[in-house]
């Protein structure tokens, strides 16, 4: 051992080799008892401390040359040292880390215990993680975490390009989705650690206000009355657009919770995006696609599928395929609820009215849509629904619609 012993210098540590045949080579520092230079034959060179610790021999890897220097080394040596002697042993430490989660490992564990038991959406969890998390953190050990590195992820997630559609960056909105899931995740996976989410604040979002304009609306109803469109995926559109419901409840459509007699359709709580149920009074138009549909019916539902959950899916090349035909861009299917909601304020139909008629849910006016009547919203509908197939013969004189708070 003490011929292997050098004065730790750059040019010394740059020019040590491991003999051949040799698995391992060392070398001593003169200056540094028990700091070690451990080569192995492909070149590769570490710092080690070695020690006795309770009586017995250890060995505490400091970290690699030339990302140390020497003194940076000896210095982290000392350190180790002073811990040793303070009963802390930096072994246990590294041993613990190896051992810990990482967080694919959490966002699994949480996905199985919680997601997929209480939320229905738990497979748009499992899309964001892959989107925006598994390639960032998949790897990391939960310790690694911390809100700077959170924040640093939040805010690089707006320079990343879209996956799909034009040539743009992920919004402000789709990045507070990734951070709302991160954080969620902490809180009920892993309660006992510090939830390095809290202090990540959101990035700011404009409300989106996109909505079909009467002649838009007639170029879609041209389109989908086109032989290129299937009759799911027309009815699905009329659907939407009549009825104002949530996108995955249409696809979901059960026709248990439809009552053609009283042409009404009840959204159960377990399935309605604010928990609770939702009747939705069904227009004439609605009510003649579900009775021709229901006359044909062999499934439960009213969309059915050989998809994995039994029933259509989101129509997306389909939808693709509409706007092309009708001339429209900017458009997604969430924005056919809020243009139904458009075309009742622009009939003169009271916010509170058509807050029931969409199943919105706010805290200050949850008692106003309570006592709303069916018959009322049935109203809305009906006039909302007559006025956007009014728009198949309409005129070449255009009236804006007005926007909806």
């Amino acid at each position: 051992m003490a011929k292997n012993e050098v004065n730790f210098t750059k040019s010394t540590l740059e020019q040590a080799q491991a003999p051949a045949g040799a698995k391992r080579f060392y070398l001593y520092d003169e200056k540094e008892s028990g700091l070690v230079l451990q080569v192995t034959p492909a070149g590769k060179k570490s710092f080690q401390l070695y020690r006795k610790h309770n009586g017995q021999p250890i060995r505490v890897t400091i970290g690699t040359y030339p990302e140390l220097t020497v003194e940076q080394a000896r210095k982290k040596a000392r350190q180790v040292k002073v811990d040793l002697n303070n009963g802390i042993n930096p072994n246990d430490e590294a041993r613990a880390i190896r051992e810990e989660l990482t967080f694919s490992e959490l966002f699994h564990r949480w996905l199985e215990q919680f997601a997929k038991p209480h939320k229905r959406s738990w497979a748009d969890d499992l899309r964001r993680y892959q989107n925006y998390m598994e390639q960032s953190f998949g790897s990391k050990r939960l310790s690694w975490f911390d809100a700077a590195r959170v924040r640093e992820w939040h805010h690089k997630l707006t320079t990343r390009a879209k996956q799909r559609g034009p040539a743009a960056t992920i919004t402000p909105g789709t990045a507070n989705r990734a951070l709302a899931l991160l954080k969620t995740i902490f809180s009920q996976a892993a309660p006992e650690l510090n939830n390095p989410c809290l202090s990540v604040k959101m990035f700011k979002e404009v409300s989106r206000e996109r909505f079909l304009q009467p002649d838009e609306m007639k170029r879609l109803f041209d389109a989908l009355e086109c032989e290129e469109t299937g009759e799911d995926f027309r009815d699905y559109i009329y659907l939407s657009l009549f009825t104002a419901a949530r996108r995955n409840n249409v696809l979901g459509m059960r026709w248990n919770d439809v009552d053609l007699d009283a042409a009404l359709w009840t959204i159960p709580g377990e399935t309605s995006k604010n928990g609770s149920i939702m009747r939705v009074p069904l227009a004439d138009a609605a009510l003649e696609i579900l009775q021709r549909r229901k006359a044909s019916a062999t499934s439960i539902f009213v969309f059915p599928s050989n998809s994995t959950a039994g029933h259509y899916n989101t129509p997306t090349k389909a939808w693709k395929s509409l706007l092309n035909r009708a001339g429209l861009h900017d458009l997604r299917l969430h924005d056919l609820r809020r243009s139904c909601g458009s075309v009742m304020a622009n009939q003169g139909i009271s916010l509170a009215v058509i807050g029931g008629a969409l199943g919105h849910k706010h805290h200050s006016s949850t008692a106003v849509y309570a006592r709303l009547q069916v018959s009322t919203v049935r109203d809305a509908l009906e006039q909302a629904t007559r006025a956007m197939l009014a728009t198949k013969d309409r005129s070449e004189k255009v009236v804006p619609l007005k926007k909806v708070g």
